[in-house]
């Protein structure tokens, strides 16, 4: 997991290719791809059990990065929310994150926001919608909805400040290749309903009928390693207790296991112990 170096070149064509093996994945895979919105207030809708909920703060402070690309970040949000609020996702229908968005360019009133880019950040336009990508892979998680394509962050940037969720639990996002797709093996119909509040960014899956199981996401192996190379390397594997009813617990699913490269030393102690 050494770092490696990039030419500006190699990074552009390697994007192009990848851009385009998306639109042909899209124009001519045997997948479908939805696009349905709920078009009516959703308090008339039939979507009124909420499978799960989730929320997270818009505005944090990070090390190191201006307010104005958060403030920038609320902006994208509220221009890329539109296109996935009220989603309908049938049986047998898959979301794709950016074939729903579309490219955040500024031609489309989307600004300099905060992206994560070879172990740092910088300001890049549409920058900050991987807080919405995250937040709609960890209420996923918590649904029997199968998460088909997923990517996270090579590195991790920023130590950990009142986390409350797992190392290596989100979603991260790249228009249009590092995408997140979601599909529906199950026989009910489910909906996104997604928000902003003054101060969160708000999320629900919603179904007609309550769900008939619950889940719990938790983590194991996590630990803080020291590479020949010099620096240190995170990991974990990403687990989901599933509920019943009756709150029993019925199996335990692997999900997905998490490889950072990392931009900080980690606690020594910690690291000596290889957990959390």
């Amino acid at each position: 997991m050494k770092p490696k170096k990039r030419s500006w070149l190699h990074l552009q064509l390697g994007m192009l290719y990848f851009r385009m093996r998306r639109r042909l994945q899209w124009t001519f895979s045997r997948v479908r791809y939805t696009s349905e919105q709920v078009q009516t207030p959703w308090e008339k809708t039939p979507y009124r059990h909420v499978a799960f909920t989730h929320r997270t703060l818009l505005l944090r402070k990070l090390r190191h990065v201006d307010m104005w690309l958060q403030h920038n970040k609320v902006h994208n949000l509220t221009l890329a929310i539109p296109r996935l609020n009220g989603l309908v996702l049938r049986p047998g229908d898959t979301m794709s994150y950016w074939k729903l968005i579309g490219n955040p360019t500024k031609a489309k009133g989307y600004l300099p926001g905060m992206v994560l880019h070879e172990g740092g950040f910088r300001a890049e336009t549409g920058g900050g919608l991987c807080q919405l990508s995250n937040l709609i892979y960890w209420m996923t998680l918590h649904t029997p909805l199968t998460v088909t394509e997923r990517y996270r962050h090579q590195y991790d940037v920023f130590p950990d400040s009142n986390r409350t969720q797992p190392f290596g639990s989100g979603a991260t996002c790249a228009y249009n290749y590092v995408d997140l797709q979601i599909r529906n093996d199950t026989e009910r119909t489910y909906v996104l309903h997604l928000f902003l509040t003054e101060t969160h960014l708000v999320g629900e899956w919603r179904t007609e009928e309550p769900q008939t199981e619950r889940y719990e996401v938790f983590e194991r192996e996590h630990a803080f390693r020291q590479e020949a190379w010099g620096g240190y390397t995170r990991h974990n594997q990403i687990w989901r207790r599933v509920l019943g009813e009756d709150g029993e617990e019925r199996r335990q699913e692997f999900v997905t296991e998490n490889h950072a490269i990392m931009m900080y030393a980690p606690l020594l102690p910690e690291a000596a112990a290889g957990g959390n």
